[in-house]
């Protein structure tokens, strides 16, 4: 509907001015004044306006009241006299509320056909029991009754019946079928019930008890979702995005580098390993492709335990070598039927098996410059030798032994082959490190509370 004012041709010379606009017969002390049939004060604003149907002159009533227990409404009806055609709607005169609201009433008897409705434009309305429903924004806001409801909603699926069965559509008995449904719930054989799903908060269902609880009457408040807001036209607030971490698991990083042997650039290639009943750990691999020289070395992904761990494992048969196997760099290994002893930070970090481990310490030990070549005495390639068959019986399981790993700071690792249970040939011990031993860990030095009360201001 567009609004139009009428203004009447003067006499000539006179100046032509615009109709006013006629406004009720009263100042009420408030503009909206409660809906009531015995208000003879309360009397609608009439507006000349434009028909969209006969595109002639047809007059507008606004009438601006207030609904006991709910808030301000507008009622506008438009009527032409040329062509008979009508229209009437409400609009809240409220803003859009904080929450939304869901009125669900169960109906019983012929009185709650009669109660009071508010239906803006963004309500849903549903009856369940015929599973029927009349979406958002697909009417306009009306001020009626539930029977009003319910007569409305067999107006619209009787609109277009005659067309359908000019054509013969096979939905138009489906839904005359449905028409009948509708009406025998305006009768209330049985109890039904009418639900109105109203985002805006701004629909209502009357409460003839009010202020007393109605029985019959759910109200439910709630919050909005997403789509709702923009549905209305609200501007959602942007949930704020997490920054989303980088799972490192699953990915090979890399970083240049030189090579310890010939100093040419090289790349290093690190990983991110969760070993299964033990911890994280980092492994770092570098591939030379210049000399061709490699070399790989495991950190730990946590923190120094609170107590230092000694593995000892009783090697007695061949697939213990299969065992995989984590030094850090500050366990110590020894192997007592050897008389062998490896210090801390020798060979570094290693994640491999237990053959692995067994064939560096033989590397290590045999081809030790310093005990080759002309320099080395004959007993002491005697005794290399010597350690060398014995070291290749125990890889080769020809020999039993014992092999301890100690680790005051705790990330070493065995596996454990009979893991969830207790392994009969591994005994994990865990103790409390000495004072040297926090002190080749640098723990002695290290404050971690309270550490802030010693430090000095400084400039």
């Amino acid at each position: 509907m567009a609004a139009s004012g009428a203004v009447e041709p003067g006499p000539p010379g006179a100046a032509v001015a615009p109709s006013p606009v006629l406004v009720p017969p009263s100042a009420p002390s408030h503009l909206f004044r409660p809906i009531s049939a015995e208000d003879e004060e309360q009397q609608p604003t009439e507006i000349e306006s434009l028909c969209m149907n006969c595109y002639r002159n047809g007059m507008t009533r606004l009438l601006l009241t207030k609904i006991p227990f709910f808030r301000e409404i507008i009622v506008s009806s438009f009527s032409c006299e040329h062509c008979g055609w009508n229209n009437t709607e409400i609009q809240s005169a409220g803003r859009i509320q904080d929450q939304g609201v869901r009125y669900t009433l169960t109906v019983r008897t012929l009185e709650d056909m009669n109660r009071e409705v508010v239906k803006t434009d963004s309500a849903t309305t549903r009856i369940p029991e015929l599973d029927f429903e009349i979406p958002a924004f697909s009417q306009k806001g009306a001020l009626t009754t539930v029977e009003g409801l319910i007569t409305r909603a067999i107006s619209g699926l009787e609109q277009d019946q005659p067309a359908r069965r000019a054509n013969k559509d096979a939905t138009a008995e489906r839904i005359d079928e449905f028409i009948v449904k509708l009406k025998e719930l305006k009768q209330v054989t049985s109890p039904f019930t009418l639900i109105i799903d109203d985002p805006s908060g701004n629909s209502f269902v009357e409460n003839p008890h009010a202020p007393q609880k109605d029985d019959a009457l759910v109200i439910t408040y709630y919050s909005r979702t997403r789509q709702q807001e923009e549905m209305l036209g609200l501007q959602a607030e942007a949930p704020a995005e997490k920054p989303e971490e980088e799972d490192l698991r699953n990915e090979v990083l890399q970083f240049n580098t030189n090579c310890p042997e010939c100093n040419a650039p090289a790349q290093t290639n690190m990983k991110l390993v969760q070993i299964p009943h033990f911890k994280e750990v980092i492994i770092m691999a570098t591939n030379c492709e210049n000399c061709g020289h490699r070399t790989n070395e495991v950190k730990s992904g946590g923190a120094v335990e609170a107590l230092g761990t000694r593995i000892t494992l009783h090697i007695t048969d061949p697939s213990d070598m299969t065992r995989d196997l984590l030094k850090s760099e500050t366990c110590s290994v020894e192997i007592p039927e050897l008389e062998f002893e490896l210090g801390m930070a020798v060979l570094g970090g290693k994640f491999t098996t237990l053959e692995g481990l067994l064939k560096d310490i033989r590397e290590l030990v045999t081809k030790n410059p310093f005990t080759l070549g002309d320099s080395s005495s004959p007993g002491q390639t005697e005794k290399l030798q010597e350690f060398r068959q014995k070291m290749d019986q125990i890889i080769d399981g020809d020999v039993r032994a014992h092999l301890i790993m100690d680790d005051p700071a705790g990330n070493s690792y065995l596996q454990n082959v009979y893991a969830p249970e207790d392994d009969p040939e591994m005994k994990v011990e865990r103790y409390k490190r000495t004072f040297d031993q926090n002190e080749e860990l640098g723990l002695n030095d290290m404050k971690t509370e309270g550490y802030e009360a010693g430090l000095a201001p400084q400039r």
